[in-house]
């Protein structure tokens, strides 16, 4: 009888470890909210969930040690960052996440419009009131604190930008204002963001702040918003001449957009109209939030990058992401799709290096939405450099240019 209970207890076992090496896809029920024809690519105020244990695949081999991001991206002249929320000071994965590997945040959403207005002065003074939240408050005081440069997101934007900014007296029920009045609006605004931002004592922090987020449609139409309603399709020009005019020369001047690589002409075309009357350009950079899939073509993609670069203007990727799979058709988190995302990560940056150390583009930062799939918007397509469970994949051996342990095979 011992006998036969030792056998069975074996067998257990052996059941045990097998079942332990088996790798179990990833599967997160909901859906994304991005567009690769066209649906905005933004997050919105969404509480970010805890990460929840997985036993998503991660590379075999032991990679180097030591080895970080920011000293990758320093090599070739460029600051690393991830967006950021308050919630991630008090995590301590989180937290050693971000400092180990990133010297620069975006906040997700504290600095979005939304969150920057302050109705009832507004109403009283007569005049937009811009009052920062607790959040972003918190945030630029760590930044400072930690030696962490910041990017400024976002001033003018068709989403998550309250209403009542554009109505007689600041009242949605009231008629929209005329154009010289939300010109003067508008004006105040971006005066009053980079003097507040002054007056804190954060100046120095930032370093890029995007102006007009999102404004471009694939067709290569104008986004018709409030702003062009009550201003004209000119209120993008205003807005950057406004900040070209507010903004501290150390801080440079973004538009930033989605499915940049279904928009280069237009946006080519739209950068060069942003000039003053000497022909001096308003704008510092252009903004690719570069929410790819795996199955994006790279040699379209930088097609997008050496085009748009030829304007001489600075590019950054601003909320990069890499889905596993394409547009409503997430593929699962096995072996072989995260080796091709680790493969994607590797080319994508490494040719993004290779044009930068060439001279053909100017880029001086990147920044990744996000580190952490399962805090992803997009936590179904698994599309960052960690997994659910804190764990390095393939992707972020491909975006520290570690070849070998980025999914390629020998």
């Amino acid at each position: 009888m011992k006998k036969i209970l030792a056998l069975f207890l074996a067998a257990v076992m052996i059941m045990s470890l097998t079942c332990c090496k088996q790798n179990t896809p990833v599967n997160d029920p909901a859906g994304s909210s991005a567009s690769q024809n066209g649906s905005t690519s933004e997050t919105t105020d969404t509480p970010t969930a805890d990460p929840q244990e997985t036993s998503t695949p991660t590379p075999e081999a032991t990679p180097p040690e030591d080895i970080y991001l920011k000293d990758v991206f320093a090599a070739h002249g460029m600051k690393v960052g991830t967006c950021f929320t308050a919630q991630m000071i008090d995590r301590a994965a989180v937290n050693n996440i971000v400092k180990n590997h990133f010297n620069s945040i975006t906040m997700e959403n504290a600095m979005k419009p939304d969150y920057i207005f302050n109705k009832n002065k507004s109403i009283e003074t007569g005049e937009l009131v811009i009052e920062f939240g607790s959040e972003a408050l918190k945030i630029m005081k760590w930044a400072k604190e930690n030696n962490y440069s910041m990017r400024g997101h976002t001033l003018v934007w068709y989403s998550q930008t309250p209403d009542w900014i554009f109505h007689e007296d600041f009242n949605a029920s009231k008629p929209l204002v005329d154009r010289e009045t939300m010109l003067d609006r508008m004006e105040n605004y971006i005066k009053n963001v980079f003097a507040t931002i002054d007056e804190l004592g954060y100046t120095d922090i930032f370093y890029a702040y995007d102006v007009v987020n999102e404004a471009w449609m694939e067709n290569g139409t104008m986004r018709q918003t409030r702003w062009s309603e009550t201003i004209g399709d000119d209120y993008l020009w205003y807005a950057f001449y406004y900040a070209d005019k507010y903004a501290p020369e150390s801080i440079d001047l973004y538009y930033n957009d989605y499915n940049e690589q279904f928009k280069t002409q237009t946006l080519y075309n739209f950068v060069n109209t942003l000039v003053d009357e000497n022909g001096r350009y308003l704008i510092d950079g252009i903004g690719f939030q570069a929410h790819l899939y795996t199955t994006d073509s790279l040699v379209q993609y930088f097609t997008t990058v050496e085009k748009l670069g030829s304007t001489g203007l600075k590019l950054q990727l601003t909320e990069l992401d890499v889905c596993l799979g394409k547009y409503q058709a997430p593929k699962a988190a096995t072996e072989d799709t995260l080796k091709e995302q680790g493969r994607f990560y590797y080319n994508l940056i490494n040719g993004l290096f290779e044009r930068v150390d060439k001279g053909l583009i100017k880029m001086d930062a990147l920044t990744f939405w996000g580190m952490v799939d399962s805090m992803s918007w997009r936590k179904e397509y698994n599309p960052l450099l960690f997994n659910s469970s804190f764990k390095p994949k393939y992707a972020l051996y491909g975006a520290l240019q570690l070849k070998d342990y980025a999914g390629f095979d020998e």
